[in-house]
Formats: C-alpha cells, sequence, structure tokens
C-alpha cells in the first residue's frame, strides 16, 4: 500500500469519526495529493527564505 493510500484511509476514518461520510476513495486520495503537494511547496519555500536569511 502507498503512503498516499494509507494517508487516505487515515483521512477517511479521521472524517468520519467527525461524521463526515460523503466523499469517494478517490476523493480521499485527491485531498491528500493537494495536501502532499502543498507541504512540498511550503517545505521548499522555507528552505529558500532560509538559504536567503529571510526567516
Amino acid at each position: 500500500m502507498s503512503v498516499k493510500a494509507v494517508m487516505a484511509k487515515a483521512l477517511q476514518h479521521e472524517l468520519a469519526s467527525r461524521g463526515v461520510s460523503s466523499l469517494t476513495r478517490s476523493d480521499y486520495e485527491a485531498v491528500i495529493e493537494q495536501l502532499i503537494k502543498r507541504l512540498t511547496e511550503l517545505e521548499f519555500d522555507l528552505r529558500e527564505r532560509s538559504s536567503k536569511g529571510t526567516l
């Protein structure tokens, strides 16, 4: 099982525990994919700022 699939399953369980059950498996995977993309961009931005001394 891929990391994305594991994270999607965890998200599904977390949301279900809060009463959200209307999303499909592909919805969960799409949300995780976007989160990973945004975290990667944030990490890149933070590294860039750190190297420039603007943190």
